[in-house]
């Protein structure tokens, strides 16, 4: 699977182990930023990562920020992004599985290391079930369009 993951400097250390994940799980990924614990402004992040999904050059993205909430809510102004803030395994594999999430967002202040681990993990091995969700994800398609 192609991942495109991107943090903030507040989400930082925790991209970088979910980076380490994402190798032992065997995925490729593209790293866009941030590559220190310098500020930068989420938006700057999480905006290319959003594009990059919707323009369909990867499978999934990844952000992460302090709370994940910034960055949720940027990637949810791209059209064709279903950005989820998760933290944890229950809404990650919902989130998927009823929603057809294609980015998952987490907040490093919020949950730890192992936590994280499971999130993606549960996140990127769970598939959209489609059937009655498949009829929701298109209304939410179709708001996109006005």
């Amino acid at each position: 699977m192609q991942i495109a993951i991107g943090s903030d400097h507040a989400g930082f250390d925790l991209k970088q182990a979910v980076i380490s994940l994402l190798s032992e799980l065997g995925h490729k990924y593209e790293d866009f930023g941030c590559y220190d614990t310098g500020s930068i402004d989420y938006p700057d992040i999480g905006h290319p990562v959003a594009e990059a999904v919707a323009q369909g050059r990867f499978d999934q993205g990844i952000l992460i920020c302090s709370t994940g909430t910034g960055m949720s809510i940027v990637a949810n102004k791209v059209r064709g992004i279903r950005a989820a803030l998760c933290h944890d395994t229950f809404s990650s594999r919902r989130a998927r599985e009823h929603n057809d999430a294609n980015i998952l967002c987490l907040g490093q202040w919020v949950i730890g290391e192992g936590l994280a681990r499971d999130i993606v993990t549960t996140f990127l091995s769970s598939e959209f079930v489609g059937d009655r969700h498949a009829r929701r994800v298109e209304k939410i398609k179709a708001l996109e369009s006005k």
